[in-house]
């Protein structure tokens, strides 16, 4: 029988409920569980395709196409286990299942309410995972925090299936915070009391509750919110403030938090957490023998989240080549020619992050021509792909006006195109080439030396591909196509013969990118840093 875990969070939001959730799951999963975590957000859009990712963060894609919230990277990259559809579930998509529901007559004779017909469907959607057999505990994070009025269904939700399932067989940890006020020089417990007050006032009781905190929580503290909170003393989880999100596990361990989550849903305690690889995993991390300084350039650096995957990604490769990744974060729309050189000369890499529309558009490919005149080690995802084709095409092949159908539709050469399927769709949620495509490589590529295998899968999503009506002329000068579909023939992968690392990929590696398999072309682009840093110093 499926177990069931709800993570709630109060006081503020931002506390890291997914880490949390993600670190229990990977001790569960370190004792022998097979454990699967999913994320409930309260927000009305159908998934968050459609959000700026300044609002939003990025956008995680998973292998079967479905748009979800960033902390499904956090799961993934934890437990390398692949998340899908029916890891994210938004009010939105609630409500529609229902709406739809409504129309096609299955409520007939019935006042269609929040509850229960939406609480309901919650209660069904919690159980999608655990009911499909393959899980022994399901996690499951809630958006949000108490007391927001769009998050009462969820909560209401997760009371009627803690009573539905039994207190074994369900249980709640409740993420909250202990701020540290410098004036009175101490710790305040109260904001973690009314949280779970508010909680209460809902009819749930918490089973656990993980304090944040940027100090220690002594023992007194930790009687008080006991008694307080109406918890078991060894109950009460400190999570405090860590300098990587990778030390969360360990920190979680010490604090037993597996333990005694075992002990509230009547689990055998199997062996201690095997954690060998990644306490090994974290000695690198935290020992790198070199350093590297690598500037990404986009076009939402101001809100690093919303290039998280990307980020992380650097950690993974950076932790493999023990060596310390730097990243400089650098706005496209302050890169021109004058100033490329005095931007980006100090760098010892360079990625072009992806994106969408034409703010910015020109300072990466400013950027792309700079790197690939001075051999900087070059990676560009997506449309930063993209823009290396552009700008190929007009500094190589003299293609003055080569640019992409997505910002000047009337270019003499559209060196990128949309895509045939794409053209007769106008709705924009969902609709992109979207989730996992097949890629063969050319041998003898730096794409094949990555990966060092001629058949692979990665995700996608975009509405644009390169336009093989210009393959030839670009193949014939140097940068040469070396992953294509097997099916469509279309790009994905394009890279220079005659430099040291000039990589892009249609595809966004960095969704795959998990602890214990940093994703290749990262590794091989840190590397490939490495070695420009050892030249420039001699």
């Amino acid at each position: 029988m499926t177990k069931y875990i709800f993570v709630t969070g109060g006081v503020t939001s931002s506390l890291g409920k997914g880490i949390i959730s993600a670190s229990l799951a990977k001790l569960l999963q370190a004792r022998g569980y097979s454990v699967a975590i999913q994320k409930f957000d309260p927000y009305i859009n159908i998934d968050p395709g459609t959000l700026n990712p300044y609002e939003h963060g990025e956008c995680y894609v998973t292998e079967d196409g479905a748009e979800t919230d960033l902390d499904l990277g956090h799961y993934e990259r934890f437990l390398n286990v692949p998340t899908s559809q029916a890891n994210n579930i938004t009010t939105g998509r609630i409500y529609q299942n229902v709406i739809n529901k409504e129309r096609q007559g299955e409520y007939l004779g019935k006042t269609v309410q929040v509850v229960p017909h939406i609480t309901d469907e919650i209660k069904r959607n919690m159980r999608i995972l655990g009911d499909s057999g393959k899980y022994d505990i399901v996690i499951t994070e809630l958006g949000g925090t108490v007391g927001d009025i769009e998050s009462l269904p969820f909560i209401e939700a997760v009371r009627q299936f803690k009573w539905e399932e039994g207190a074994n067989n369900a249980i709640v940890i409740h993420l909250t915070l202990i701020p540290f006020l410098a004036a009175a020089g101490e710790l305040k417990t109260k904001p973690t009391q009314h949280s779970v007050k508010a909680l209460l006032e809902y009819g749930i009781q918490p089973d656990i509750l993980v304090c944040r905190t940027e100090h220690h929580i002594n023992a007194d503290i930790r009687k008080k919110i006991a008694l307080f909170c109406n918890v078991n003393i060894n109950a009460v989880v400190e999570s405090i403030d860590a300098s990587t999100i990778y030390d969360v596990p360990l920190l979680m361990m010490k604090e037993q938090l597996d333990k005694t989550v075992l002990s509230k849903l009547k689990l055998a305690q199997k062996n201690e957490p095997d954690m060998e690889s990644w306490k090994d995993f974290l000695g690198r991390l935290k020992n790198p023998t070199a350093e590297v300084k690598i500037g990404l350039v986009g076009k939402y650096v101001e809100l690093p989240d919303a290039y998280k995957s990307i980020i992380e990604s650097f950690v993974h490769a950076g932790a493999k080549n023990e060596c310390k990744v730097k990243v400089e974060y650098i706005h496209s729309e302050s890169i021109h020619p004058e100033n490329a050189k005095e931007r980006l000369m100090h760098l010892d890499g360079v990625l072009v992050a992806p994106g969408f529309g034409s703010r910015g558009i020109e300072g990466k490919i400013d950027a792309i021509k700079y790197v690939r005149e001075h051999d900087v080690p070059f990676f560009g995802i997506c449309l930063g792909m993209q823009c290396a084709v552009i700008e190929y095409g007009r500094n190589v092949l003299g293609l003055k006006d080569a640019n992409t159908t997505e910002i000047d539709e009337n270019t003499a050469n559209p060196v990128i195109n949309m895509m045939e399927d794409q053209k007769a769709i106008t709705n924009k949620g969902g609709t992109m080439r979207l989730g996992s495509y097949p890629c063969d490589l050319k041998k003898g590529t730096k794409a094949y030396a990555a990966y060092g295998k001629t058949h692979i899968s990665e995700r996608h999503r975009h509405r644009y591909e390169f336009n093989n009506d210009y393959l030839a002329q670009y193949e014939a000068s140097g940068m040469i196509a070396s992953g294509l579909n097997p099916d469509s023939h279309l790009v994905e992968i394009v890279e220079l013969k005659n430099h040291p690392f000039f990589v892009g990929g249609q595809f966004h590696p960095e969704l795959k990118s998990t602890v214990a398999n940093p994703h290749p072309l990262f590794v091989k682009f840190v590397a490939a840093a490495m070695e420009f840093a050892k030249k420039k110093i001699k």
